[in-house]
């Protein structure tokens, strides 16, 4: 599986972005994915996954109730919905996928990771 991050940009705080990640490859329905962000001088952060039915999502509370992880399989995609964005949201966003899903104690855990994008940067001004 081959995963490309976009959407990324320059918003205001309170703004909103919409990110995408597209896989190549087959039977992507079926991986789990998750958003991850690294600020600079900062640790990978998880930020939200979802499991391959899209009925489980998980989230970190930083940015619960402002950000949705959804998936269209149709298109081999997973999208991050970022609204009321802060200036703290500033970060490299990466995607990643693993198959089958991680054990719930690991799915914050980049390493449990198998597969990665490149990142798009999100800036926040205040």
């Amino acid at each position: 599986v081959q995963l490309q991050a976009s959407g990324g940009g320059l918003v205001q705080a309170g703004g909103s972005l919409r990110l995408s990640c597209l896989a190549s490859g087959n039977n992507f329905r079926g991986y789990f994915v998750a958003w991850f962000r690294q600020a600079p001088g900062k640790e990978r952060e998880f930020v939200a996954a979802i499991g391959a039915s899209a009925s489980n999502t998980y989230y970190v509370d930083s940015v619960k109730g402002r950000f949705t992880i959804s998936r269209d399989n149709a298109l081999n995609t997973v999208y991050l919905q970022m609204n009321i964005m802060k200036p703290e949201d500033t970060a490299d966003y990466f995607c990643a996928a693993r198959f089958p899903r991680p054990i719930l104690s690991e799915t914050r855990n980049p390493a449990s990771y198998h597969y990665w994008g490149q990142g798009t940067l999100v800036t926040v001004s205040s």
